[in-house]
Protein backbone atom coordinates (compact mmCIF):
# COMPACT_ATOMS: atom_id res chain seq x y z
CA UNK A 1 0.00 0.00 0.00
CA UNK A 2 1.36 3.43 -0.92
CA UNK A 3 1.65 6.27 1.55
CA UNK A 4 -1.18 8.07 -0.26
CA UNK A 5 -3.42 5.02 0.00
CA UNK A 6 -2.59 4.73 3.70
CA UNK A 7 -3.47 8.38 4.25
CA UNK A 8 -6.72 8.04 2.31
CA UNK A 9 -7.66 4.97 4.33
CA UNK A 10 -6.88 6.73 7.60
CA UNK A 11 -8.99 9.73 6.59
CA UNK A 12 -11.95 7.46 5.91
CA UNK A 13 -11.78 6.26 9.51
CA UNK A 14 -11.68 9.70 11.12
CA UNK A 15 -14.70 10.81 13.13
CA UNK A 16 -16.71 13.53 11.36
CA UNK A 17 -15.38 16.33 13.58
CA UNK A 18 -11.74 15.36 12.98
CA UNK A 19 -12.38 15.06 9.24
CA UNK A 20 -13.90 18.57 9.28
CA UNK A 21 -10.83 19.85 11.13
CA UNK A 22 -8.59 18.25 8.50
CA UNK A 23 -10.55 19.85 5.68
CA UNK A 24 -10.31 23.24 7.38
CA UNK A 25 -6.58 22.83 7.89
CA UNK A 26 -6.10 21.89 4.23
CA UNK A 27 -8.19 24.82 3.08
CA UNK A 28 -6.15 27.23 5.21
CA UNK A 29 -3.01 26.41 3.24
CA UNK A 30 -2.67 28.87 0.36
CA UNK A 31 -0.56 27.53 -2.46
CA UNK A 32 0.35 29.34 -5.68
CA UNK A 33 -1.86 26.84 -7.53
CA UNK A 34 -4.81 27.56 -5.25
CA UNK A 35 -4.40 31.31 -5.63
CA UNK A 36 -4.15 30.93 -9.43
CA UNK A 37 -7.34 28.82 -9.41
CA UNK A 38 -9.14 31.51 -7.41
CA UNK A 39 -7.96 34.18 -9.85
CA UNK A 40 -9.18 32.06 -12.77
CA UNK A 41 -12.53 31.56 -11.04
CA UNK A 42 -12.86 35.33 -10.62
CA UNK A 43 -12.11 35.88 -14.31
CA UNK A 44 -14.50 33.11 -15.33
CA UNK A 45 -17.28 34.47 -13.14
CA UNK A 46 -16.81 37.96 -14.57
CA UNK A 47 -16.96 36.75 -18.19
CA UNK A 48 -19.23 33.70 -18.04
CA UNK A 49 -21.41 34.19 -14.99
CA UNK A 50 -21.96 31.89 -12.04
CA UNK A 51 -21.99 28.15 -11.60
CA UNK A 52 -25.08 26.23 -10.57
CA UNK A 53 -24.83 24.67 -7.08
CA UNK A 54 -25.23 21.12 -8.45
CA UNK A 55 -22.37 21.75 -10.87
CA UNK A 56 -20.21 22.94 -7.96
CA UNK A 57 -20.97 19.77 -6.01
CA UNK A 58 -20.12 17.64 -9.05
CA UNK A 59 -16.77 19.34 -9.72
CA UNK A 60 -15.64 20.35 -6.23
CA UNK A 61 -13.34 17.39 -5.62
CA UNK A 62 -11.48 17.89 -8.91
CA UNK A 63 -11.18 21.63 -8.22
CA UNK A 64 -9.71 21.02 -4.79
CA UNK A 65 -7.23 18.29 -5.67
CA UNK A 66 -6.58 19.40 -9.23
Amino acid sequence: MTKLAEIQEAILHLPPQKRAELVQWLMDEETPEMLAAIDEADRSFATEGGVEPLEVRRKLKSWIIG
